[in-house]
């Protein structure tokens, strides 16, 4: 398969802006895979897709304020950072991209709110891409959390909102895993009075991590999919989350993966035996059609690019010509797009 065999574009007057209030009450396609039958309806009658016994794995990953405005010495010319991950913490040393990055050479320091807080240049890593030290004093992430603002993809054209700070963080976020620039954004959907009803149900939640870094940004650039390189994502399955999927397929029961981050992660940790092992590892799986999923029956997606590897994912999953068919459909339907925008559930 090649890229040019599945473009689409997105009108701007359906790329979401802000999440649906409640979060439940954002559109849902639900496409049945065997049928390429479609229906709509609302996120939070999800529940009405799950049976006793099915499992339903989140991300429990958190995003943190990432984005930075800072000013540089001298020129005091306005510089943005984004910090995409921690190298090492003993010497402050950041990995980040910077805009405009021709500004920002190695030895410069760019000044952020806090006086005492700034980021000198260590190394050039790509045309964008910088080494940063930073100093600041006391917990980096408190002071992120009071002058950064959350990473939002730049087609959201519009004004920065605090409200963001919990608008761009799933439920399922646990502060222990700081480390994303974006959230699963199927997670974005879920209210806790949802999770409440599928555990009455006798749905059970399996917790795992995907640090979403610049890869939840990343678009296929070739038009032969086989030399696509994907950016590594690290991963825990912790051992009581394995014990929860891997007892929903011997009872032959349902796994539902809650974004593609959950569902490459699922399929990266698969033993001979068709099971999940307890993992903590770097991934950089890129699945596209055709492939056969291990674990992974039911999958929670929003909808994305035509060359983002979340659509392939979703097209491996749903198969080539249902895929399209949804997605002209949510394009007909005036279905919203991207991180903020309506569901589909694949089963």
């Amino acid at each position: 398969m090649r890229l040019s065999e599945f473009t689409f574009s997105i009108p701007k007057s359906q790329i979401a802006k802000f999440p649906a209030d409640p979060r439940d009450s954002s559109k849902l396609l639900v496409l049945h895979k065997e049928t390429g039958e479609i229906e709509d309806r609302v996120f939070s009658d999800i529940v009405d897709y799950f049976e006793k016994g099915d499992c339903l794995v989140v991300n429990e990953t958190m995003v943190f304020p990432a984005r930075l405005y800072g000013r540089k010495e001298k020129t005091n010319a306005k510089i943005e950072v984004l910090l995409l991950r921690e190298l090492r913490n003993e010497e402050r040393l950041w990995d980040a991209l910077v805009e405009p990055a021709r500004k920002v050479r190695i030895g410069n320091k760019i000044f952020f709110n806090e006086s005492n807080f700034y980021a000198e240049v260590m190394d050039n890593t790509t045309s964008r891409g910088r080494t940063l030290r930073l100093s600041y004093e006391g917990d980096i992430y408190k002071i992120l959390d009071k002058i950064g603002e959350m990473p939002l993809p730049h087609y959201i054209k519009r004004e920065y909102s605090p409200l963001d700070k919990q608008n761009y963080q799933t439920i399922f976020a646990n502060p222990n895993y700081n480390t994303s620039i974006a959230p699963p954004s199927a997670g974005l959907h879920f209210t806790k009075e949802l999770v409440e009803n599928l555990k009455k149900k006798g749905v059970k939640i399996a917790k795992i991590v995907i640090t979403l870094g610049l890869g939840a940004y990343e678009k296929i650039e070739v038009e032969d999919l086989t030399k696509h390189r994907m950016y590594s994502e690290y991963l825990i399955i912790p051992m009581e989350s394995a014990e929860i999927i891997n007892k929903t397929l011997r009872m032959r029961k349902r796994v539902f993966a809650v974004g593609s981050s959950v569902a490459r992660a699922l399929e990266s940790s698969v033993l001979i035996s068709g099971t999940v092992k307890p993992n903590k590892d770097w991934t950089d799986k890129f699945i596209y059609p055709p492939y056969e999923f291990k674990i992974v029956s039911a999958l929670i997606t929003n909808f994305h690019e035509s060359d983002s590897p979340s659509t392939y994912l979703g097209m491996a999953f749903a198969g080539k010509d249902n895929y399209l068919k949804s997605v002209k459909h949510a394009l007909k339907n005036e279905y919203r797009f991207l991180v903020y925008g309506d569901a589909m559930l694949i089963i």
